[in-house]
Formats: structure tokens, C-alpha cells, sequence
């Protein structure tokens, strides 16, 4: 049985996730499916949460010069890339990404729990990008009377029975779609009206994923520097690694208190491997802020739950 949280320490949990969600929002949208499953648990929060939380505040103190770069490309696309992984929370609800970008970076990015539970993951998808419609139409509505030249709007997926329903609607549908409400199917008018094309995206390239579930690895770089625009050949490429196991936990200063801790733009000294990564806090934080000493560094402390 989970352990939760005493009155104090869920206080604290509560305020940092609450914290962490204003950052993810604005600089650092690689924060934001951390954060998008740990506010799920900010009611009745357990000791796994507060461990999950300590990972993502290593990994943002790790990485916390770690800049968001946007770019456009002038081509006057907007792109978006949504995605849902089905069945993911407690309650069998799915979970739906999103992400918006006029060439590279991440302009906008999405990462929540659907408001019902699907029958199956195409209608999942289905649901997500219905989800994210208001968002997609108002964009280019905005940038053209901003007098932006919006050519086209893109929606990738990698769902092909999800794309039949879509560009098809009723046409598309079989006995394991018959019932979905016909609301779902707006976005079929949208692409019938010419607002909306939808292009096939391979999976191992789909960066909504980055914001559905947690990635390892090389994946894992790959659609974060996407997300964030960072080059492949940074220093935040310390290690491929990306999961703690409990004999890491127990390695990683256990007396670390997040009640004591404040993100205060410690020095990183970043090493080769991600065992090596130190995050060395200078002295005029005092008991303030306790030096994690050789804290490990998990690559994807930010998804990883």
C-alpha cells in the first residue's frame, strides 16, 4: 500500500509541482510531461510521487541553463504534431500530447489526461486531436490577423486509422467506430473546408510522443533537442542512460529535503557520464540549500514516471 505524504511535506509537494508547472509553461516545455502526471497526484500525493519530484528537480538542476530557442522558418506552415498513449492513468484514462512549431522549436505543447475514457487507441487519437482543435483553428486565425501569410496548417499523426476517420468521417467507420459521437468528427469538416491537411508521421519520429509517456535514450534526445531546438552535439548529451533503478535512488543524497531546496541558479559542473554530473551550489546559499554532492544525473528525470 502507497505511504502518503504527512500534512506538511504534501504542502510542499503540492507548491513545488504548482511551481514547476508555471516554468514548464513558459522556457522549459521538457519539464511538461513530468509535470502534467505529478499534478494528478497533488490530492493525496505518496512517498513514489515526492521520489518522482526529487528526479525532476535533479534533472532541472542538472540542466538548468538549459534554453528554449525558437526559429521560423518563413515557409508560413504551422505544423503540429498530436499524439495519445492509451490507458495510461489509474482511472484508464488516456493521455494526449500535442506541439505546435513554424520551424524549429516548440511554440506551443500540450500534455494532459482526456476528459473520458476511449474504447480503444484510434479513438484515443481521435479524441486528442479533437481536443486540440480549438487551439490548431485560433492559431491560424491569430497569425493571419497578426498579417502572417498562413499557406497551410499540418497535422501529423502516426495513427493510419485515426487519418481514415478524420479526412473520411462517417465513410471510414466499422463496428468498433460506429459509436463514437459525432462531435469528434469536426475534424473532418475542417479538412473537407481545406483548414486542416494531415500527413502521415513515422512513430520514431513523432514528437508529440515526447509528451504523452516517458522516453529512454537516444529517443529521448532526439525529440527533446526537437522540442528545445538544442543541437545534438551539446553538452546535454552527457550519457544515452535515462533510467534510475533503486540502487541509484538510494545513491542519490538521500538527506536531500525539498522543503530546503530552492532553484536558485546553482553552477553546474557538467562530467562525460551522467554518474559524474555534479551540481555544485555556491556558498552564499548556506543551510538554505543543501549541496547535493555527487547527485546523479537521470536523462530523463523530467518523463520518467
Amino acid at each position: 500500500d502507497p505511504v502518503l505524504l504527512d500534512g506538511d511535506k504534501a504542502e510542499v509537494f503540492h507548491r513545488m509541482v504548482m511551481q514547476l508547472l508555471y516554468l514548464c509553461q513558459r522556457g522549459r516545455p521538457d519539464l511538461r510531461t513530468a509535470i502534467s502526471f505529478l499534478c494528478r497526484r497533488t490530492t493525496a500525493p505518496d512517498e513514489d510521487d515526492y521520489k518522482k519530484l526529487k528526479r525532476v528537480m535533479q534533472y532541472l538542476q542538472a540542466d538548468i541553463d538549459l534554453k528554449l530557442v525558437l526559429s521560423a522558418d518563413g515557409s508560413g506552415v504551422i505544423q503540429w504534431w498530436v499524439d495519445a498513449v492509451y490507458g495510461v492513468h489509474f482511472d484508464m484514462k488516456t493521455h494526449t500530447g500535442g506541439t505546435l512549431s513554424m520551424g524549429k522549436g516548440s511554440v506551443y505543447s500540450f500534455s494532459g489526461a482526456q476528459k473520458l475514457v476511449s474504447r480503444s487507441s484510434t479513438e484515443a487519437e481521435l479524441i486528442g486531436v479533437d481536443d486540440l482543435m480549438p487551439q490548431m483553428m485560433w492559431t491560424g486565425y491569430f497569425l493571419k490577423a497578426q498579417g502572417v501569410a498562413v499557406v497551410d496548417t499540418v497535422l501529423y499523426q502516426d495513427n493510419k486509422s485515426t487519418m481514415l476517420l478524420e479526412k473520411n468521417g462517417r465513410a471510414s467507420s466499422g463496428k468498433r467506430t460506429r459509436h463514437i459521437d459525432i462531435r469528434f468528427y469536426f475534424v473532418a469538416d475542417r479538412v473537407k473546408n481545406g483548414e486542416l491537411r494531415i500527413e502521415h508521421c513515422p512513430t520514431e519520429d513523432m514528437v508529440a510522443d515526447y509528451f504523452t509517456k516517458p522516453l529512454q535514450g537516444i529517443l529521448f534526445y532526439k525529440l527533446r533537442d526537437q522540442v528545445m531546438n538544442i543541437d545534438s552535439s551539446s553538452s546535454y548529451h552527457s550519457s544515452q542512460r535515462s533510467v534510475l533503478t533503486g540502487e541509484d535512488l538510494e545513491q542519490t543524497n538521500p538527506d536531500i529535503d525539498l522543503k530546503e531546496q530552492q532553484v536558485t541558479q546553482p553552477s553546474v559542473v557538467r562530467r562525460r557520464s551522467y554518474r559524474d554530473v555534479v551540481v555544485a551550489t555556491s556558498s552564499n546559499i548556506g543551510e538554505h540549500h543543501p549541496a547535493s554532492g555527487s547527485a546523479d544525473h537521470p536523462a530523463t528525470g523530467c518523463a520518467e514516471l
